[in-house]
């Protein structure tokens, strides 16, 4: 966003011209100028505050209807971003599904033996320190950083299949 329309939107908003503002930041400066039929200034006066406060007073149904198309593409573009989110899970759980099907005991154990050695690795540094060693503080947040994904995608992750069971079951 221009720092010019940035500037404006916070002038609109701070003088009670939410409606102008939101109207703005949906469609763009121009457009709700050529839908009032105003120029809007930059920089608004006090005296051009009055007007525009009158303005909006007269086109305050337009002006929503504006900030619902606004609220609609936000809304749109969150539910895009769930449907991924759910996607990359359900991939997730079919993957592991297929390692847990899988006769290889090392696709079985996979994730309970990454999340074990990171303990170990986490430990190992622990005790260093612990006694005077100096433990490159890069692969300690290296190790944290890997702990927490594994530990993140492991607990979560089965607690997202069994619920998933358990919806399952309930259909």
């Amino acid at each position: 966003m221009l720092p010019i329309v940035a500037s404006l939107l916070g002038s609109l908003a701070q003088n009670g011209l939410g409606l102008l503002s939101s109207a703005i930041q949906a469609k763009g400066k121009e457009v709700v100028e050529n839908t009032l039929g105003v120029k809007i200034p930059d920089n608004p006066t006090p005296e051009d505050v009055s007007k525009l406060r009158q303005l909006q007073f007269e086109h305050e149904e337009r002006l929503l209807e504006l900030g619902i198309e606004k609220a609609k593409m936000e809304l749109a573009e969150l539910d895009l971003l769930a449907k991924a989110a759910q996607s990359d899970a359900d991939n997730i759980t079919d993957r592991w599904q297929a390692d847990m099907s899988s006769d290889s005991w090392l696709s079985k154990n996979i994730r309970p033996m990454s999340l074990i050695a990171i303990f170990m690795g986490y430990f190992l540094f622990a005790l260093m320190s612990a006694f005077g060693y100096n433990a490159n503080e890069s692969y300690v947040t290296l190790l944290g950083n890997w702990g927490m994904i594994i530990m993140g995608s492991y607990f979560a992750g089965r607690t997202i299949e069994k619920l998933a069971d358990i919806r399952g079951e309930k259909k």
